[in-house]
């Protein structure tokens, strides 16, 4: 199957990581400045470092079609800097998964690939896409609807080691952002992580920084900057976290099931 990913933040990632290891072609897009956090799973990273590996998968940043063609040639994963994903004119995928993860629909269609997927809130299955894969972590996540919606952001992210809103990191004010510590680092509850626009954002507990955006970021008080994990296991920060992977998986079963029905009506 050729698929076309649109997004590349950390949630796509452990999507194209799992569809990659099933044998199938990936490419993927996402905005000119992408701002996901948990950077090192993020193919996203390629945009303005030309490449990134996760989990022993290369993706390499790719300007044309020509560029993606040679990439795949070579064992990569073409990122595209294409926030509309004009590239699927030319790629012309068998399935289009939508993990931009925006809570809402950016202009996907059900009728843009023979398969359409739609990752998290903001997609009806049956109507702009054939199925929605579910991202709340609950005993539903990664579950694959074929009829109707995944269950609407709540706003407040997911429980991990008891916490919640206090994990993310906010711009404290507009401007620049800039990192004080970083991917990796251990940080005390009050200690300055970052600032933003000249201010100084501190961290709401202690745990280990497992997210941060890449500096000179323009970000819009209020934003989320980075995360921080209470668990402190220093080498989640650079492998697919559960979620991500649990939603692959949903994302993968979604595509086996279109394969296989796909090959069984042409053996017929």
């Amino acid at each position: 199957m050729k698929i076309l990913i649109k997004g590349a933040g950390d949630l796509a990632t452990g999507i194209a990581v799992r569809l990659y290891m099933g044998g199938h072609t990936i490419w993927m897009t996402d905005t000119d400045i992408p701002t996901a956090v948990r950077r090192t799973v993020s193919f996203s990273r390629c945009i303005y470092e030309d490449r990134a590996e996760v989990e022993g998968i290369t993706a390499v940043f790719a300007r044309t079609y020509k560029d993606g063609r040679a990439a795949w040639e070579q064992g990569y994963i073409p990122v595209f800097a294409d926030p509309k994903a004009e590239i699927a004119s030319e790629y012309a995928p068998d399935v289009i998964v939508d993990a931009i993860i925006a809570k809402r629909n950016l202009g996907t269609a059900i009728n843009d690939a023979g398969l359409v997927i739609g990752v998290g809130p903001g997609f009806t299955a049956g109507t702009d896409c054939h199925a929605v894969i579910e991202t709340k972590r609950c005993h539903d996540l990664g579950r694959v609807i074929r009829t109707g919606s995944a269950i609407p952001n709540t706003g407040i992210p997911g429980n991990i080691g008891g916490y919640t809103a206090e994990r993310i990191i906010r711009a404290e004010a507009d401007g620049e952002f800039m990192a004080i510590k970083h991917i990796g680092d251990r940080a005390e509850k009050g200690d300055a992580v970052a600032e933003s626009g000249g201010c100084f954002i501190y961290a709401r507990l202690t745990g280990v920084i497992r997210g941060m955006l890449q500096d000179g970021v323009p970000v819009h008080r209020g934003m989320k900057c980075g995360d921080i994990d209470p668990r402190c296991e220093r080498s989640n920060c650079f492998t697919v976290s559960d979620k991500a992977r649990a939603v692959g998986g949903g994302v993968l079963e979604a595509v086996s099931e279109y394969e296989h029905r796909t090959y069984n009506t042409c053996r017929r």
